[in-house]
């Protein structure tokens, strides 16, 4: 649905990209729980295998239950392709493969979920990758970390799990300065509140698990390209503007125009990396994308209510929430995230570490697990649980010191969430 009319966002996050089973006409897209698929003759595998036509050859490249959820992400960020994979984890490495080498450095926010921190700080050394971690409300500071090899700046829209919004406007410039693109993490806004290519960035990457599916039932993650990136302007990016010896030499950027990096995620990254999305993942999201815009408006219109029934109790220090007019953040929010500043948030509760843990225990109503975007309201002290490996200096950088609780908020009844936030509060700081 990329041709033709202008449909609207709740129109597209039901339709795009699906179309009646052509086989038995079923509406709903069918879960292709196959491995592989039969070719029409030789000639026609031949021209699959070296990229000459689009189709299916086997299920960790492609599979057209995971094609259809692909093209729907890509058509609600306003990307010209997408590439969906196992997990949120899983799109951030997809999204740097093809631009990072050993030696090579991506300067990324401080301000990031605990495990994408280890993710950047630990794990891709592995590979001879290095992050540089920046304070992105420092505009100077984040120009300053880019040098000759850094190859991408990498940040959230919404950053969990303070819910701070970023200035996509702003570091986007510098980045196209320096002639590198800009990696949004838009999990936490959706295509519905904030679309990260409309503000200059050049990729979106998502764990789907979370408010694309919407109801905590299937890991998953996706990158979308926006198709505008000009990977031959200069030799930073040689997977995309040189020829590619497992292809006869093909260069993805001269081949596929605006969608190399989408051809060169499934070609090469699924091909060789093989974090492949399942069929019956990509199902449920598909379903949960259908209901997005219903229910992200209830999640903001929740979270605004509860984080100000926070903000006023005196058992809370502070609440992050960036819809509070308190907020430092708040002026973001109509130029970021037009239609709400989500569900995501933290709040510092008297008593610190041991008040948070006894606050845990003590809810009904919502869920304490290791997981956000779902319908249900959730909560989760990141000090002692995602971001436990990080020093205390690095939590409270990434906005989870040890005081902090971090609530996704769902879309019950906010009287009875407030209410369950009131009883455990009591014992939390008695």
């Amino acid at each position: 649905m990329n041709d033709g009319p202008k449909y609207g966002f709740d129109t597209l996050q039901i339709h795009a990209g699906a179309r009646p089973d052509p086989a038995t006409g079923a509406r709903q897209t069918p879960i292709y729980q196959s491995t592989a698929y039969v070719f029409r003759d030789a000639e026609h595998a031949a021209a699959l295998f070296n990229l000459q036509e689009v189709g299916y050859i086997y299920s960790r490249l492609t599979n057209p239950t995971v094609a259809v959820l692909q093209e729907r992400i890509a058509t609600l960020e306003g990307g010209v392709g997408g590439v969906c994979c196992s997990s949120g984890h899983a799109a951030q490495i997809m999204a740097l493969f093809p631009l990072m080498a050993p030696g090579l450095n991506v300067v990324v926010s401080t301000r990031l979920y605990g495990g994408t921190v280890t993710q950047f700080s630990q794990t891709i050394k592995r590979f001879g990758w290095e992050a540089t971690f920046v304070d992105f409300d420092d505009l100077d500071a984040v120009k300053a970390a880019i040098d000759e090899n850094t190859r991408a700046v990498f940040c959230e829209s919404i950053a969990n799990p303070g819910g701070y919004i970023t200035d996509l406007d702003a570091i986007a410039a510098i980045a196209d300065a320096a002639e590198i693109p800009l990696i949004v993490d838009n999990t936490s806004a959706t295509p519905y509140l904030c679309r990260p290519i409309e503000h200059g960035a050049t990729l979106v990457v998502h764990s789907t698990t979370k408010y694309l599916t919407g109801n905590g039932t299937v890991t998953g993650g996706c990158v979308v390209d926006s198709g505008k990136f000009d990977w031959s302007a200069n030799d930073k990016f040689p997977s995309l503007s040189a020829p590619e010896q497992a292809y006869h030499g093909l260069k993805f950027h001269e081949t596929f125009g605006p969608l190399a990096f989408t051809f060169h995620g499934i070609a090469i990254g699924l091909r060789d990396l093989g974090m492949t999305m399942n069929p019956q993942a990509a199902h449920y999201t598909l379903m949960g994308t259908e209901t997005l815009s219903l229910r992200m408006d209830r999640h903001v219109e929740n979270a605004v209510k509860i984080a100000n029934w926070l903000e006023a109790d005196d058992r809370v220090d502070y609440v992050t929430y960036a819809g509070l007019e308190s907020s430092p953040y708040f002026d973001r929010v109509a130029k970021i995230c037009p239609r709400g500043a989500g569900g995501l948030f933290t709040f510092a509760v008297k008593g610190g570490y041991d008040a948070c843990v006894k606050l845990v225990n003590a809810l009904e109503i919502f869920s304490h697990v290791a997981n956000l975007g779902d319908a249900r309201s959730l909560i989760i002290h990141s000090a002692s649980t995602t971001h436990r490996q990080l020093t205390v200096e690095q939590q409270r950088a990434a906005g989870a010191a040890p005081e902090v609780v971090r609530v996704s908020i769902g879309t019950e009844d906010a009287d009875d969430l407030i209410a369950d936030l009131d009883q455990a509060l009591s014992k939390a700081v008695s």
